[in-house]
């Protein structure tokens, strides 16, 4: 057998690698509708990214993380020490592999829904079928249907508002300059009611739901006077119209979803890290583990060079081959993805931000015509979703067979 010191090793390997393939895939939930609509280049949108998903990382990311992600798997697999340090490589390892196949093949998969897979694979494996809570594992199934329908009802919904009131207009640049105010009010509103009640930051500052209310509202006031100021001053070539200010607007939403990610998703390649790490340093380990802030900017730095190395694969699928998109109907694709995921999140549902973000960008597409939508990148990539968990499972199952014959 060998040392625990040479599994906490593999284990910021493996982490590492997690990492990687989170940035790799996930980049596109927050910038793809920016680079669809050509408010950014690729170059830009990974070098924002990057930065945005280090600091959400690191700053804003849980400091406490839960042993066992999502409560997929009763905590009683959790008496064998040894065993734990090998699933949690597994099932590192198990996700990052399915995460990285659907990288190559540029097709959106939940990075979430990939560990949970993995988790259940090592539950198996480690007390049988049993240890499995199988109505929270439907619940994640639910999220296949929850998020993305959601976020395409608003998304559909926020572009024919803005068609009504804006784009129809006999001067567009001037409507959208005139009501520029509410909807950079309205995304500044989810913007900090998301980081009070959805992130770690929330919980760290103790904020209740009327205190987020207040703030978010207040942010929204002074936001979005500010805002069209800004807007008023720097915006002047009425040639661009409406869309040269959603261009703005969008750039701010889609830097708001990174930031928010690398907050939220550094769980899913640190988690099982820290479970690692604890169990090494203490012998034992809990329902929760403390995170030590090296380890979140560890995963940062991670999710960092996988946007940076292959980012682009998927920003193109969701970007440009569902359905085209401009500065306006990108804006409706952030704004459904980051509400879906608060109010979800706020009702206790299930929710991915990557199946938010899929389901933003068809809505947006709908609302066009059902012909202007690529129906059979959406098939594909709903195909890639239902095989995520099973395919994770398996594969987790297999490398712990694997690593129990070496460690």
């Amino acid at each position: 057998m060998l040392p625990d010191y040479f599994i906490l090793v593999l284990g910021y390997i493996f982490g590492f690698y997690m990492a990687w393939n989170i940035g790799a895939n996930d980049v596109a939930n927050a910038m793809a509708s920016a680079v669809g609509a050509r408010a950014i280049t690729i170059r830009q949108a990974i070098f924002i990214a990057g930065i945005l998903n280090v600091v959400g990382a690191t700053f804003i990311g849980s400091h406490v993380t839960n042993t066992i992600r999502k409560g997929i798997v009763s905590t009683e697999i959790l008496n064998d020490p040894h065993l734990v340090l090998i699933g949690a490589l597994a099932a590192l390892l198990g996700a990052a592999f399915w995460v990285s196949f659907a990288t190559w093949k540029s097709l959106p998969v939940s990075t979430t829904h990939s560990i949970v897979g993995a988790m259940v694979g090592y539950g198996i494996v480690a007390g049988g079928f049993s240890v499995i809570q199988w109505s929270k594992l439907l619940a994640v199934v639910a999220s296949w249907v929850i998020s993305p329908v959601f976020s395409m009802v608003i998304s559909y919904l926020m572009f024919k508002i803005i068609i009504k009131l804006i784009l129809s207009r006999e001067d567009p640049f001037l409507q959208a300059m005139k009501l520029s105010p509410i909807f950079i009010g309205v995304t500044f509103f989810v913007v900090v009611l998301s980081f009070l009640l959805k992130t770690p930051l929330g919980k760290t500052l103790s904020v209740g739901t009327s205190e987020a209310l207040l703030a978010a509202s207040l942010s929204a006031a002074v936001f979005g006077y500010i805002g069209k100021q800004i807007l008023s001053r720097f915006i002047t070539d009425r040639q661009k119209g409406a869309e040269g200010i959603f261009r703005v607007i969008q750039i701010g939403t889609s830097c708001y979803v990174a930031l928010a990610q690398g907050a939220n998703d550094v769980a899913n390649a640190i988690g099982p890290i820290a479970v690692i790490y604890f169990m090494v340093k203490t012998g034992s380990v809990g329902t929760e583990v403390p995170v030590p802030i090296f380890l979140l900017f560890f995963g940062g730095l991670g999710i960092a060079c996988g946007i940076s190395m292959a980012g682009y694969r998927v920003m193109d699928t969701i970007g440009s081959k569902i359905t085209t998109l401009s500065n306006t109907r990108g804006f409706c694709v952030d704004f459904a993805a980051a509400t879906t995921v608060l109010v979800a999140s706020k009702l206790g549902l299930p929710v991915s931000t990557t199946h938010a973000a899929v389901g933003g960008v068809t809505g947006v597409g709908l609302a066009r015509g059902i012909e202007a939508v690529n129906f059979g990148v959406i098939f594909k990539i709903m195909l890639y979703w239902i095989l995520t968990v099973p395919v994770a499972a398996v594969t987790s199952m297999v490398i712990i067979k694997i690593l129990q014959l070496f460690l």
